[in-house]
């Protein structure tokens, strides 16, 4: 069996009324956060960074030291063959409210926690977003003095 590994990020961004706002992606299919293979020589971390430049053209974002959450699971290639994939997704903040699409998806939101958990297609991506809020909102919005971000 065939594995392959990616990463991605929960980004965030503070709302004009101080509440988070979480960026979700159309995949066409499916709603889920940024996140793309690992390359060869690349840390989880960096690749996820990597891919959310890539996706939305987000560069400032800080991850939040303390959080990643590993999710893995099956499907079939093109070829039929069964796949395992491990994604780990961390949790950034950003100041960005425009983002820069790319050709891969078809549309993009910012959404409150519950609204974003709505539109997430897959359970475990509703799960990693759980996670997140509780990491965030026990952590004082992920970063400050005794969580300095990556």
């Amino acid at each position: 069996m065939r594995r392959e590994r990616s990463a991605g990020v929960v980004v965030y961004r503070q709302g004009d009324d101080g509440a988070r706002r979480y960026l979700l992606l159309d995949y066409g299919r499916f709603w889920d956060y940024p996140k793309g293979h690992v390359e060869r020589g690349e840390d989880d971390e960096t690749a996820a960074l990597r891919e959310l430049a890539e996706e939305t053209g987000i560069t400032d974002a800080q991850l939040a030291a303390g959080f990643a959450k590993e999710i893995s699971y099956f499907f079939r290639g093109k070829t039929g063959s069964l796949i395992r994939k491990e994604v780990v997704f961390f949790v950034a903040r950003t100041s960005r409210h425009r983002i820069k699409l790319s050709d891969e998806h078809e549309g993009s939101a910012w959404l409150p926690y519950e609204q974003a958990r709505q539109r997430l297609t897959y359970a475990n991506a509703k799960q990693v977003l759980s996670e997140a809020e509780e990491f965030l909102s026990s952590h004082a919005a992920g970063v400050g003095p005794d969580r300095e971000p990556r």
